[in-house]
């Protein structure tokens, strides 16, 4: 038997990129986020990587202003993890008190500590173990 060869198809690039307009309503839609959490301005501004106190302010007014790429994947991995939580809890009361209580999968920690350690990394990681335990099913 002889092996044929196979035609390729080259990759189209597609952009994946989240445009300003996407970023404005992801960012809209974290301040709402943020207050079904029940979050503090420090921590808001923590999780959005140090944003500042007065762009926080502004985006409570719904004065959103560029928003760069660390901050659209951010703001993509915290829209992840709300998905997750939907998913996982019917009530959503019940997914928004889950990120303050201390959990046993995080050393007692709640999901809000982890997170609050402030990288990009953490989100993603807390994005992945939320994931995670939804495929487990």
């Amino acid at each position: 038997m002889q092996l044929q060869p196979i035609a390729s198809t080259p990759s189209s690039k597609s952009s994946a990129e989240i445009t300003e307009e996407e970023a404005g309503a992801l960012a809209r839609t974290t301040v709402n986020l943020f207050n079904a959490w029940k979050l503090t301005d420090s921590q808001a501004c923590t999780l959005l990587g140090g944003l500042s106190a007065r762009t926080w302010a502004r985006w409570k007014e719904g004065n959103i202003g560029r928003v760069d790429r660390d901050l659209k994947m951010r703001l993509a991995h915290l829209m992840g993890i709300h998905k997750g939580l939907r998913y996982l809890f019917k009530d959503p009361a019940r997914g928004y008190a889950w990120i303050k209580a201390p959990n046993a999968a995080f050393g007692g920690k709640s999901a809000l500590e982890m997170m609050l350690q402030g990288e990009l990394s953490d989100l993603a990681v807390m994005r992945e173990w939320l994931d995670a335990e939804r495929s487990a099913w």
